[in-house]
């Protein structure tokens, strides 16, 4: 795609995954570009802008004004988790396309009012599953799908890393009105999403437990969930999530034929292997670290370019909160619970 036809992008939320990861994805991508930044600090989002080439910064109180530039034709939102919603719906309003970190919102509410004002204004809802476009994941969704494994009977996931209150993550991820709970947004997410995408099936049952072994830290948002979904046609799912582990992730289907592994799973700066064994024979293959985020800022610029409704749409988002929220609900009362997609 020529520069110039480039999708112009403004991210709004300039905190370490932004400013680390995604920021440094627009050098790497060849359909997007960088326009403007929007952040709390005035200075830093000047900063940030001079150091990766967009031509405008603005604050949250300009925020208007970043969406009347008509360079700015989608946003990437990295805010907290609860100002997705806000800022989703003031960029649908402005005639913007949408891409909203994961998790799309704290509740379900949200994430209908996101995916209703999208729709109402016409503009496209992306959110921001960078597993879809990684090698190992899409490598192991095109196994599944092909049947190689024979009838699907469990997946076993977890997703796990080490974080306490002071450390580098910013203070908003341990309070739940702002981030919606713990590991399981944070991290937990990945596990139900790869595993409902990958497999094409919807879960209609969770079970869980939470725990802590640092109750001082952990007041008010979860450490660490273990839970199991329930698939209408006797699929399993055991996942858990963590922030009180080492970084580690697995993501592991079991068939009838075989089954296959990929590990890591969803950290995105270290090599992967998808492995298995199926009627018998092993497998194995080897993916190096690519730029995952220039892949998905390419893939939503496509649809933005052509009209196309994105993978990862909002309701795909809207059916994980669902989800977790069926999870943390099991949680609070000992009992299964039945998910409530009403989307």
């Amino acid at each position: 795609m020529a520069g110039s036809n480039r999708v112009g992008y403004a991210v709004v939320g300039l905190g370490h995954f932004a400013e680390h990861v995604v920021l440094p994805g627009f050098g790497r991508s060849r359909k997007a570009r960088v326009v403007a930044l929007v952040s709390g600090d005035g200075a830093k989002a000047r900063r940030l802008a001079k150091k990766f080439g967009a031509s405008e910064a603005y604050t949250y109180d300009t925020y208007a004004q970043c969406l009347a530039n008509p360079q700015v034709e989608a946003v990437y939102i990295a805010t907290n988790n609860s100002t997705h919603a806000a800022f989703t719906v003031k960029a649908a309003a402005a005639g913007k396309h949408v891409l909203c970190e994961k998790p799309m919102a704290t509740s379900v509410a949200e994430c209908r009012e996101m995916v209703n004002a999208c729709r109402s204004y016409h503009v496209r809802l992306m959110i921001a599953y960078r597993k879809y476009f990684e090698p190992g994941s899409v490598e192991l969704k095109k196994l599944v799908q092909s049947a190689k494994l024979g009838r699907l009977k469990m997946i076993q996931s977890t997703f796990s890393i080490y974080m306490r209150p002071g450390g580098v993550r910013p203070a908003w991820h341990f309070d739940r009105s702002l981030a919606g709970g713990g590991a399981l947004p944070d991290v937990g997410v990945y596990c139900v999403n790869t595993a409902r995408w990958v497999t094409g099936k919807e879960a209609v049952e969770a079970s869980a437990y939470e725990w802590t072994v640092a109750p001082d830290a952990f007041k008010d948002v979860d450490e660490n969930v273990a839970f199991r979904l329930n698939f209408p046609d006797g699929l399993i799912m055991q996942g858990t999530a963590s922030w009180g582990g080492a970084k580690d992730s697995f993501l592991r289907v079991v068939g009838e034929k075989g089954w296959a592994m990929l590990d890591p799973a969803y950290q995105y700066d270290e090599d992967r292997r998808l492995y298995g064994r199926i009627n018998g024979r092993w497998f194995e293959k080897k993916y190096k670290v690519i730029n995952e985020l220039a892949l998905e800022l390419d893939a939503f610029a496509d649809c933005v370019r052509r009209n196309r409704e994105p993978e990862a749409n909002g309701v795909e988002g809207l059916r994980d909160v669902a989800v977790m929220e069926a999870i943390y609900q099991s949680a609070r009362e000992g009992r299964p619970v039945s998910i409530q997609y009403a989307e």
